[in-house]
């Protein structure tokens, strides 16, 4: 795996491409002179623990034969107050599962992805108490 970054602007707006060109931009907050024309690093790290469950949810309802037609995650998170660096303290994870979907299959598939799956969350519950709700949208 390898990710190249290089910066955009004069500031803090930068650009991370991968091997297949995939690109990702981030900028700093205001506060240091961001602009607002991507992500802060910390939300992209939000952003990828939702991805990376979403990806395992998918795929493990898929293999369960049920009828997701849409998955909605939202995630939020508190970070240690007054520290550098500001690591996260707490985060919660709500999934949204819409389609016939049994509910037993979906809180398998999420506890499956909470807890075993996600690289993602398994090196943020290192720090992190992880949490994670779900409901199945019909």
């Amino acid at each position: 795996m390898k990710i190249d970054i290089h910066r955009l602007d004069d500031a803090f707006h930068l650009q991370a491409v991968n091997e297949e060109g995939n690109t990702l931009e981030t900028d700093g907050a205001a506060d240091i002179g961001g602009h607002g024309k991507g992500m802060r690093p910390m939300q992209v790290v939000l952003a990828a623990l939702g991805t990376c469950s979403s990806i395992d949810v998918i795929l493990l309802l898929r293999k369960q034969k049920q009828d997701l037609k849409d998955i909605r995650v939202s995630i939020e998170a508190e970070r240690e107050k007054d520290k550098t660096p500001a690591l996260f303290t707490d985060i919660h994870v709500h999934y949204r599962l819409f389609g016939a979907i049994d509910d037993k299959k979906a809180e398998r598939a999420v506890s499956l992805s909470m807890d075993k799956m996600c690289s993602v969350g398994k090196i943020l519950e290192k720090t992190a108490k992880i949490t994670w709700s779900y409901e199945v949208v019909a």
